[in-house]
């Protein structure tokens, strides 16, 4: 398994009418073969290449899950072009400054935010095409130095070249120290970061993984998370197209138990938010019924667990937690159940999985252990044995997409520094005990950076200084972004008290939580505080004047 060619080849090779693909349109389930794959990706590499592609070439793809998003990654990745991911709910600005960091050449998209591209395209230099999807673009035209495209024309006009002995596809395979993936975090200076990811990352991410869990090409794993997200695409896409197995893609987050039913999954990738719920729609059900009651009461939670199954398809065998912290009785409850469900741990920067609890010895409460072809380490541990995770091995970055100075802070020697803090038992299982920097983790496993936000919340007028922090809830794991607000007393005195508008405490609380909804608006939705504080003293510092972060909470 050297790139991610040679797994798509292989697969297309040994099982070419296996279903890879399955997706439900108007009504119908769809699917797509193996060999789809493969053709479909060579026409896309060529349509690049006809354009102006050369090897290297940075393309973004913002797509929401969907099977173009499938194949027109294979067709970049497998035929020497970089891809750049990007989180199709994000807004204009933050679209816009990865497309013009990673000096992307071309970008595939949606339909729906062909529009947007359209806005942001004079500002991108680098940027010489748009293909859109949807029928967004009617015909090929070019303006302000982008060329626009229908994906569908771009595709079909490509692929009778794409097959002949010297196509593009044939004559640049890449090896497995070239980039696939330039993946975008959230840096702590409000900047993303791009995450360059190569070929020799991922299939060591699966050579590693899949010594720990048992799936095989019977499997049908359910796509559910957004495949822009590291984890999704390693665990939901790499590995089936490494077992040569299929996906069966959900039509959105509220059909997944329809869906389950049509399709008979195996095997379920969610965050820990998606199995809470989960589990919630299921004990609500089970509450109402005596009998299953009394099953649970008395251990024979796997007879109740049959049924449960059944009308998730019946075949529901493993579910994996990445992405945030899970609730422990979460997972217990499901494996009483009848349904094998642990969590692991892992960052962008390690493409991404670091640690897995094993199939077979599963330790409730822990991250799990090291990869197989990886290491972790405790740096600097404290008398408690606690102190930094820290990561090793084929699977961690080559480093950050043109930010030395970035990648040079998140090494220590050759070893990733998490910026996570736990502890390590004898067998290797690693606990997570809190967070060296100041990274918020929400339930659905998105990550915010607090700087990034306090840029935009102190941008507002009437707002003097902010900090935010992860907002902690009674009887609920994880965080919510909350802030605290200082108001600028002198330039609400002049726009309104001067004005003869007397302000209370109250409306100074009111306005300064208003500004903070006006001003997150730009923000991606994750990103926007769910709490506001408002204190009338300055924020305290260090001599060097910054703010004392550890001083400051926010909990029920």
């Amino acid at each position: 398994m050297s790139t991610i060619r040679t797994i798509l080849l292989d697969a297309a090779e040994q099982k070419p009418e296996g279903v890879a693909f399955r997706w439900k349109a108007e009504g119908v389930w769809k699917t797509k073969t193996f060999t789809d794959y493969k053709n479909d990706a060579r026409a896309i590499a060529e349509g690049v290449a006809k354009v102006g592609g050369k090897r290297g070439s940075r393309v973004a793809l913002i797509m929401e899950n969907r099977y173009e998003w499938v194949s027109t990654y294979l067709g970049l990745a497998c035929a020497g072009f970089e891809v750049v991911p990007i989180d199709a709910k994000l807004q204009e600005r933050e679209i816009s400054y990865i497309l013009q960091n990673s000096e992307s050449f071309a970008v595939f998209t949606a339909g729906r935010l062909f529009p947007t591209l359209m806005e942001i395209a004079r500002d991108l230099p680098a940027l010489k095409h748009v293909i859109a999807a949807d029928g967004a673009v009617r015909e090929q035209h070019r303006g302000g130095g982008v060329t626009n495209h229908d994906y569908a024309k771009f595709v079909d006009d490509a692929r009778a070249d794409s097959q002949k002995p010297d196509s593009w596809f044939e004559r640049n395979a890449p090896v497995e120290t070239d980039i696939a993936s330039i993946i975008y975090t959230s840096g702590t200076t409000g900047r993303p970061k791009g995450a360059t990811l190569t070929h020799g990352n991922f299939t060591a991410q699966l050579d590693g993984a899949l010594q720990y869990i048992f799936v095989n090409s019977a499997d049908n794993f359910l796509l559910v998370l957004p495949l822009h997200h590291v984890f999704a695409f390693t665990a939901n896409f790499m590995v089936p197209l490494c077992i040569m197995c299929e996906i069966s893609m959900v039509e959105n987050l509220r059909t997944i138990a329809e869906n389950a039913r049509e399709t008979s999954p195996t095997v379920l990738l969610a965050v820990p938010l998606l199995a809470d719920k989960m589990l919630n729609a299921i004990m609500a059900k089970l509450r109402k019924n005596p009998v299953g009651m009394a099953l649970m009461k008395v251990g024979l939670g796997k007879v109740v667990g049959k049924k449960i199954v059944a009308n998730l398809g019946g075949r529901l065998r493993i579910i994996i937690c990445g992405g945030a912290a899970s609730d422990v009785r979460t997972l217990r409850m499901f494996n009483k159940f009848g349904v094998r469900t642990f969590e692991g741990y892992g960052l962008t920067e390690t493409a991404p999985i670091a640690t897995l609890n094993p199939e077979n010895r599963i330790k409730y409460g822990t991250i799990g252990k090291a990869l197989p072809n990886c290491e972790v380490r405790i740096a600097d541990p404290n008398k408690d044995g606690v102190g930094e995770i820290q990561v090793r091995g084929p699977i961690v970055m080559r480093g950050y997409f043109r930010n030395e100075a970035a990648t040079k802070e998140a090494f220590d020697g050759d070893w990733f520094c998490t910026g996570d803090l736990g502890k390590m038992d004898a067998e290797g299982y690693v606990t997570i005990t809190g967070r060296k920097k100041s990274l918020i983790v929400n339930r659905e496993g998105k990550n915010i950076y607090p700087e990034e936000v306090e840029g935009v919340i102190n941008s507002s007028p009437y707002i003097f200084e902010s900090i935010v922090v992860g907002a902690r809830i009674t009887g609920e794991v994880g965080e919510k972004v909350g802030v605290i607000v200082v108001p600028d007393m002198e330039r609400i005195e002049e726009d309104f008290t001067n004005k003869g508008q007397i302000m209370t405490d109250e409306q100074i609380v009111k306005l300064c939580k208003d500004e903070v909804v006006r001003v997150c608006k730009e923000l991606a939705d994750y990103k926007r505080p769910r709490r506001t504080q408002v204190r009338f003293e300055a924020l305290e510092k260090t001599t060097t004047h910054k703010v004392k972060r550890y001083l400051y909470s926010m909990e029920d």
